[in-house]
């Protein structure tokens, strides 16, 4: 029973790792962009909910499909006004660009909000549990760990089942080459950026009534996404899902059954051994040499 709980909860925790890592891995695979932003806008995603409920009387539900639309739209505005300015210079500078961006979000959430964390309840529905016959589980973490398979399976199909999948699945695996065949990559690239950016403030808004809602919290858990994108491939989809919620499995199971430590090394002792035997990520492929 307590294996079963401690496997649920993992898959839980890859949940976010996922649904993060599936924003970024795509980002990353068409832009080439590193954004360490995306902690942030996972970070803005939860405080909208909160802010919302506390200043408007918004619910979670309303709070669930408004927030990721406001941010994948400010996301598409960055991209256009800030990111795509500095494309065709070193990426290091888009990395230390989103580096700021972050860094600037996050003091002013603070300036505004404070940096305790700030309490936003589970939806009125979701505040019990789910009998499973051997164990019962919180019914809000039932409901996260759904909506992040179906999102998942969502965009899968998505990339895999429709021309504009086609298209963007090339761009972010194969930019040059989609280019070469005649492709406008170009075009896709803002709302691609913007779906990614979405995909972390929907992260967010389903973390509020898990997590801590505070203005680090998104800096917490970045660089173990960016693990989580290395060690499945960077720019590959699958990989970052698969890797995102098999991360959640094991830091569950080692926090269950081995010392504190190893729970908080794991993903960056996988991470090295990933890199040491296959550089290139367990799902990502290798650069042919020129």
């Amino acid at each position: 029973m307590g294996f079963l709980t401690h496997t649920f909860n993992g898959l839980v925790g890859g949940s976010f790792y996922a649904l993060l890592a599936l924003g970024l891995s795509v980002i990353f695979g068409m832009l080439r962009v590193v954004n360490f932003a995306h902690g942030a806008f996972y970070m803005l995603g939860a405080f909208g909910a909160y802010v919302l409920l506390a200043e408007a009387g918004i619910s979670f539900w309303w709070a669930l499909l408004a927030v990721p639309l406001v941010l994948g739209l400010l996301g598409i505005l960055l991209e256009r006004g800030l990111i795509r300015r500095l494309s065709t210079l070193d990426p290091l500078y888009n990395f230390l660009l989103t580096f700021g961006l972050t860094l600037m979000l996050q003091d002013v959430v603070k300036s505004r909000y404070g940096s305790q964390s700030n309490p936003y309840g589970a939806p009125a529905g979701l505040r019990g549990t789910v009998d499973f016959g051997l164990f019962d589980f919180p019914a809000y973490r039932v409901f996260v760990f759904g909506v992040a398979v179906l999102l998942c399976v969502a965009v899968w199909w998505l990339l895999t089942r429709t021309r504009v999948g086609t298209v963007v699945r090339a761009a972010t695996e194969r930019p040059e080459l989609t280019r070469a065949l005649g492709i406008d990559v170009g075009r896709w690239i803002a709302p691609v950026f913007g779906f990614g950016v979405a995909l972390a403030a929907l992260a967010g808004v389903l973390a509020a009534p898990m997590r801590a809602v505070n203005p680090l919290m998104g800096a917490d858990l970045i660089i173990g996404v960016f693990a989580v994108v290395v060690i499945g491939g960077l720019g590959s989809v699958f990989g970052s899902v698969a890797a995102g919620f098999a991360i959640g499995l094991l830091q569950a199971w080692s926090e269950a059954y081995g010392p504190a430590l190893l729970a908080q090394t794991l993903i960056f002792l996988v991470m090295a051994l990933v890199l040491l035997f296959r550089p290139a990520g367990l799902f990502g492929r290798e650069e042919l040499p020129t």
